[in-house]
């Protein structure tokens, strides 16, 4: 959603000359602080950034390994390769769609130097598991919290419980900046080395400490991420409104699951069609209601990762690719739209 006050925003940028790492990205980082219980925040160019350069802030590298779920998107594995370490994939949760910590344990091994979850759809992983076996190894755990803007865990914000929690402010999340990523940490002296990868190794002008890269986030960018930020409360309201509504109307098949203590933010609203999903979907469409499935292949069966891990048993995982749908649950749906999307659904079930 692109409105007049995220194009105002951006013309007001574009007018005062200063477009790049300036007052836009210091105050964005500022704010968005509030969301993630006061961490430091470093503001990047995307999501797949802000996973990168934590992995490579954390000294994490050709020697390491780092759990991940195949059931997500490939950016989660593609950091770990671009710092040259080992992507160890565990299998998932059947309920949550999110890392199973039996499955971790089972996966640690003396190469693993961290555990990267992703809170799924909008629905926050099982971090005091997690968390509970990262400290009984030693290891780092860095929340891939891109699709869990506002997402919570007895309270406690998504992205506030690792080393690290990385965000993305691609169009087709909760909120956006056109393009960018966050990282919210409670460590200072991570969060300087942060600033300092993104900026080509300086804090000061052409006084470069370590090597760096240029992952920098433009203001135009933090503009309109500050915009979006102050809508997305209400954004993410409308959301849970929205989910709660099908759930009571949707009878053919079973609401997505959340667990006790879990604030699901509802990025996907995301049901299980066990056997004709493909004819479920084309007789959704026929009845004018869009649908899509996050994910289609499975991360550990992509091709950068087939010849290493195409062998891997993860049955959890690969019963949710055959069967997992999303249905429209934006906050602009109207309730007559509400209601053509469970009735929808619910013909669809039933010629299951």
């Amino acid at each position: 959603m692109i409105g007049e006050a995220e194009i105002a925003a951006a013309v007001r940028v574009l007018r005062s000359g200063q477009v790049v790492q300036g007052p836009e990205v210091a105050a964005f980082e500022h704010e968005f602080s509030s969301m993630v219980a006061d961490r430091h925040c470093v503001a990047v160019n995307s999501g797949t950034s802000a996973l990168h350069l934590t992995l490579m802030a954390l000294g994490i590298g050709p020697a390491d390994e780092v759990i991940v779920p195949s059931f997500t998107f490939a950016a989660t594995a593609n950091a770990v390769r671009l710092v040259g370490a080992d992507p160890v994939f565990a299998d998932i949760d059947p309920a949550t769609y999110c890392l199973a910590p039996d499955a971790v344990a089972a996966a640690i091994s003396p190469r693993t130097a961290a555990i990267m979850p992703v809170h799924l759809y909008g629905h926050p992983a099982p971090m005091d598991d997690l968390q509970a076996l990262a400290d009984r190894h030693g290891l780092a755990i860095v929340e891939d919290a891109c699709q869990a803007h506002g997402a919570a865990l007895d309270g406690k914000p998504a992205g506030s419980f690792g080393a690290a929690g990385c965000f993305s402010f691609y169009p087709t999340k909760s909120m956006h900046a056109l393009e960018g990523g966050m990282i919210a940490t409670a460590d200072a002296n991570l969060a300087r080395r942060l600033r300092l990868l993104r900026n080509q190794g300086m804090e000061a002008r052409y006084a470069n400490e370590i090597v760096g890269a240029n992952l920098r986030m433009t203001d135009v960018a933090a503009a309109i991420g500050r915009v979006q930020l102050e809508q997305l409360p209400g954004w993410t309201e409308r959301r849970v409104r929205n989910a709660k509504s099908l759930d009571a109307r949707i009878t053919a098949l079973p609401a997505p699951f959340v667990a006790d203590g879990a604030t699901h933010v509802y990025h996907q609203y995301t049901l299980r069609v066990p056997g004709e999903r493909d004819r479920f979907q084309r007789r959704l469409s026929e009845l004018g209601v869009g649908s899509a499935v996050y994910y289609l292949t499975p991360v550990h069966r992509l091709r950068p990762y087939l010849p290493e891990h195409g062998h891997l048993a993860l049955p959890e995982t690969e019963c949710a690719v055959a069967e997992v749908v999303s249905l429209p649950v934006h906050p602009s749906l109207t309730p007559a739209q509400l209601d053509r999307v469970a009735e929808a659904v619910n013909e669809a079930g039933s010629l299951l």
